[in-house]
């Protein structure tokens, strides 16, 4: 009788969609990811101390190759995807990413950590096309949303685990840093494992007789229209502060305001903490009332601006921990899904993956730039404030210029 049975561990894994497995399995991408991006900033002092006292534009230098490498894959990993599948850029990505985990684990300079951040981002600028083409070809239409949400908030959490943990064990246990990074290794290898078991091979698509050819003339008129510009600015501007706070709040909070230990971490992590109910509550806002869009972005970043500004002016401890909580409320992860659904009112559908692709290229410069130019501000000033300063300055200027395109404007939906 026993024969005629399926394995009960088959009938269980196709009861569960297909859809439901590329969510659990796209969020664990992000928290890798942003471990490995967040594990290395609360310690910066103890990395420095550890190889000699380097300054803190060269520290700033092992994030800033990273983004580099992150943003110059974007568009490459984007055209891979289209052609040969998201498994078959995810998986070699991943690996990629697992070599230089791997090497800046070993290093024993800043030579060999330089080599790995490099491999460490070209690994993860595979990721963000692959994610969210998954995820847009399969979730069903009425479950977008929540399962947008919940694959970005494995970014929060991944930052979360990253900064509480590396100041707790590195400065509370006595640790020794590179140990965090075979931890990520491991991690890797089990995601890794993950994708190849579960994500699908791209289905073969039959071709098609050569209708009427896109005109790249129309379509770079789209990508740079004066509204498209104004959104690539804004997000420039916006992941501009965002960076800083990533690679440099943990430092600042230590050196500057006299936090030590597992308080470094968990002060740092407000900000992906509160961040998981703005960006779903402000979300749902701007699908609720779409024709507002513009003020929602606007008033967002503005208020990001003012709580960057509060947290070096803070006076005290209590005033800066909610300058942080609401920056983490009302900043980056608040508006960016905003940001994402105005672009594609501005665009047809099937003009997405290269807008996105540019969009997230203009973006992510910012973060090449950010984590050395806030060390060399260190560096010539002893403070890290000014640079709080020009976070605050290039939102605000970001937003007048984005305000200035956008003000009469009315998105429509594009739908061919």
């Amino acid at each position: 009788m026993s024969k005629d049975l399926p394995p009960q561990s088959d009938t269980l894994a196709e009861a569960i969609p297909y859809w439901k497995k590329i969510v659990v399995v796209l969020s664990l991408g992000w928290i890798a990811i942003w471990i490995y991006r967040t594990v290395l900033t609360p310690i910066y002092p103890e990395i420095q101390a550890s190889l000699g006292g380097a300054s803190d534009a060269e520290i700033g230098l092992i994030a800033s190759l990273y983004f580099l490498a992150y943003t110059c894959a974007q568009i490459p990993a984007g055209i891979m995807v289209d052609r040969v599948g998201q498994r078959k850029v995810l998986i070699p990505g991943f690996s990629c990413f697992l070599v230089g985990a791997f090497l800046v684990g070993n290093a024993d300079g800043l030579t060999m950590i330089y080599i790995g951040s490099l491999f460490a981002g070209l690994g993860c600028g595979s990721f963000f096309s692959s994610a969210y083409s998954l995820s847009s070809e399969h979730v069903p239409l009425q479950y977008r949303g929540i399962a947008t949400a919940i694959i970005n908030s494995g970014a929060a959490f991944g930052m979360a685990f990253g900064l509480i943990g590396s100041s707790y064990l590195v400065k509370n246990v006595g640790v020794e840093w590179h140990y965090l990074l075979f931890f990520i290794v491991a991690l890797l290898a089990v995601i890794i494992g993950l994708y190849a078991l579960i994500l699908k091979n791209k289905e073969p698509v039959p071709k098609q007789e050569p209708q009427q050819a896109k005109t790249p003339t129309n379509q770079r008129s789209v990508l740079f229209s004066p509204v498209m510009i104004s959104a690539y600015i804004m997000y420039f501007a916006t992941n501009y502060g965002y960076y800083m706070i990533v690679t440099w709040l943990p430092s600042y909070l230590q050196l500057e305001r006299g936090f030590e230990g597992f308080a470094i971490g968990f002060a740092s992590a407000l900000v992906a903490i509160a961040a998981i109910p703005g960006a779903l509550y402000f979300s749902r806002m701007s699908d609720k009332y779409r024709d507002k869009k513009v003020k929602f972005i606007i008033s967002l970043e503005l208020a990001a601006a003012v709580t960057l500004v509060l947290t070096v002016l803070a006076p005290n401890t209590t005033i800066l921990m909610v300058s942080l909580m609401l920056y983490g409320l009302l900043g980056k992860l608040a508006v960016e899904p905003i940001i994402i659904s105005f672009v594609a009112d501005n665009v047809s559908k099937s003009g997405y993956g290269t807008t996105f692709s540019l969009f997230n290229f203009f973006g992510m410069s910012s973060a090449v730039i950010t984590p050395y130019l806030t060390g060399f501000i260190s560096d010539m000033t002893g403070s890290k404030v000014m640079s709080f300063y020009l976070s605050a300055f290039f939102i605000i200027v970001g937003t007048c210029v984005f305000f200035a395109i956008n003000r009469k404007k009315t998105p429509e939906l594009k739908t061919a």
